[in-house]
């Protein structure tokens, strides 16, 4: 394969190589627009399980979502205002941002998400990172099960650290939050906290200077989004102030109007 490839042609290859791959729909229709090939592609990646695939593949994956990175644009810390003690807010999509490392509001499994095209944070990430991220997870799940056993899942608030791969962040931080029933209780409020110091430990203990968290627990966890954006200011801006300099940039990430009026008035 010629070694530059405009975005469509890319594109076009991707689109079939994970056809090709998936065996099972090998034989599938393959839109004619651009933007029903896109759907395609990400769907296919994102119901593909970890398995190796052809070196050429993976290298036009890479040049393909590094280019998607740069069409959607690149923020950079500085780009976003500082609203008090080294904490910003910053409403968009956090597979944007050229920090050290963006937060994954991830499931026990570690895998991401199978769900074709879904909407929620872990699919997006996993989506633009490609399929080395899905690989690397499942690599160091399968360390630890052989350390604690075959069902082992991980625990909500222990977070694990990998590559970006082809996001603008360096490293991706993924974190089980806790899941909330019948009710709020006292021990998800302490375990949601908890998500939050132990993703800036790990920062701490890997020398990563700027972080993105997004909004952990809130949407199909059903943390109270206000009750969530209270904890997540007050756990940081604690462990801030006890941590001097330890951190250049604390940024929350919202997608939604609701959360980012929320984390406001958390930061006034």
């Amino acid at each position: 394969m010629r070694d530059t490839l405009s975005q469509e042609q890319r594109l076009n290859y991707l689109v079939e190589a994970f056809k090709e791959d998936s065996g099972e729909y090998r034989e599938l229709e393959t839109p004619k627009d651009a933007e029903g090939k896109r759907r395609l592609l990400r769907s296919l990646m994102n119901i593909r399980m970890p398995r190796a695939m052809s070196p050429e593949a993976i290298r036009v994956q890479d040049e393909y979502l590094q280019g998607r990175a740069r069409e959607k644009g690149v923020v950079a810390p500085e780009d976003i205002p500082v609203l008090r003690d080294g904490m910003s807010i910053w409403q968009g999509d956090i597979t944007r941002l050229a920090v050290d490392a963006i937060v994954n509001a991830a499931n026990s499994q570690m895998l991401g998400c199978f769900v074709p095209m879904h909407t929620c944070i872990d699919n997006c990430i996993h989506s633009f990172a490609g399929i080395q991220l899905r690989a690397e997870c499942d690599r160091q799940m399968r360390r630890l099960r052989l350390r604690w056993g075959e069902t082992y899942e991980q625990p909500t608030a222990v977070p694990m650290l990998t590559e970006g791969y082809n996001l603008p962040a360096k490293k991706v931080i993924h974190v089980v939050g806790p899941i909330v029933g019948a009710a709020l209780t006292k021990r998800l409020e302490e375990e949601l906290a908890a998500c939050y110091q132990n993703v800036l430990e790990m920062c701490l203990e890997n020398g990563l200077k700027t972080v993105a968290f997004c909004c952990i627990s809130t949407g199909v966890f059903r943390f109270p989004n206000g009750r969530a954006a209270e904890i997540a200011v007050q756990t940081v801006a604690g462990w801030l102030a006890a941590h001097p300099n330890a951190m250049e940039r604390v940024i929350f990430n919202v997608f939604k109007d609701e959360d980012r009026e929320l984390y406001e008035r958390q930061l006034q």
